[in-house]
């Protein structure tokens, strides 16, 4: 069982989690050094409880876990109806405070969405591949995921909301639906997009994804964060300035820098290389993340690892406070010649 275990461990994905968990460490260190290191060490705890975690999951067969997926999926769906009644924080009601502890029902969700969801194609593709192109059993794989989908976006949680489609588009795509399918959706996509951003969207929203496009329309507000994370990327140049020698970072112009920015401490502090080998690492997992979907020894396995290499490709991070700006408490002015 350990050789077979071994035999068919992917080596180079785990060899890219570690090289990303050093990094991280090192860049959190940095970044919370100022503030008693609780984050850092907050992230050392979890990753110690998460190893032996993570080699107990490495010797249970998916296909057991599989089997309670219902129970799973039906626990994340009172999870998110709970997480509903709970003070809203910048807007939303997100999170469980539990003391020191706090999570997101929403990330937990992803992974037991996901491997229902796999559960569910693989049981109607038990007669035919093709039946999963019959409209009544897309309108049960559609049901699934739109109720978790529809709890989400009433917190509200639009990101979180996105992933989730995306991930259904490519556990279906992976599952063979037909292509009618898929040209119909883009240009209904093509339609709503436009019609979301104009009729549906609150102000906020529209606000972000206009900054993002163009950070300079307000460069002291919604853009401000955009602008600073530039500087320090620019300042760090090929080899950065050093560890623990950010000015961005360590005079509070990243923020929170600990999450949304902490790419741009990476770059400031240890330069383009590093932040190359990070782009080259996340490339070569996501490779082998999909490789793995792809030579899958069934199509259940092929469906949970292609949803769980979404979750790779698009990720996001998000903290309690998600002001675009530090308070002015917490800034100080330096003048950079």
């Amino acid at each position: 069982m350990n050789k077979r275990i071994l035999k068919n461990t992917e080596w180079s994905i785990l060899i890219c989690i570690c090289i990303l968990l050093i990094i991280g460490l090192v860049a959190l260190y940095s970044a919370t050094i100022d503030s008693n290191l609780d984050e850092f060490k907050k992230q050392c705890t979890w990753i110690l409880i998460a190893i032996p975690i993570m080699i107990g999951i490495i010797y249970i067969d998916y296909s057991v876990i599989v089997r309670f997926s219902p129970y799973l999926y039906g626990l994340s769906i009172l999870l998110l109806i709970a997480v509903l009644f709970t003070p809203a924080v910048n807007g939303a009601t997100s999170w469980f405070n539990i003391g020191f502890f706090a999570f997101q029902p929403a990330e937990l969700a992803k992974v037991f969405v996901i491997m229902f969801l796999s559960y569910v194609i693989v049981e109607i593709q038990k007669k035919s591949r093709k039946e999963i192109n019959k409209i009544s059993k897309l309108a049960i794989i559609f049901g699934t995921v739109f109720l978790p989908l529809l709890l989400i976006i009433i917190q509200p949680d639009y990101g979180t909301a996105i992933a989730y489609v995306i991930s259904l588009v490519l556990i279906l795509f992976v599952a063979g639906i037909d292509k009618k399918y898929i040209i119909i959706a883009f240009l209904i996509l093509l339609i709503t997009i436009p019609l979301m951003y104009f009729f549906i969207l609150p102000e906020h929203a529209k606000s972000r994804i206009d900054v993002f496009l163009n950070p300079n329309l307000d460069p002291r507000g919604a853009g401000y964060n955009i602008i600073q994370s530039k500087i320090a990327i620019g300042a760090g140049k090929l080899f950065g300035m050093g560890f623990l020698k950010g000015t961005q970072t360590h005079l509070g112009f990243l923020y929170p820098k600990t999450t949304d920015f902490i790419f741009a401490m990476i770059g400031e502090e240890l330069g383009f290389i590093v932040c190359g080998l990070i782009i080259v690492v996340y490339v070569i997992l996501i490779t082998k993340a999909i490789n793995v979907a792809k030579t899958a020894r069934d199509d259940l396995g092929s469906y949970i690892a292609i949803g769980i290499a979404r979750n790779i490709i698009i990720s996001r991070t998000r903290k309690h406070r998600n002001d675009n700006r530090p308070s002015s408490n917490n800034r100080r002015t330096i003048t950079i010649c």
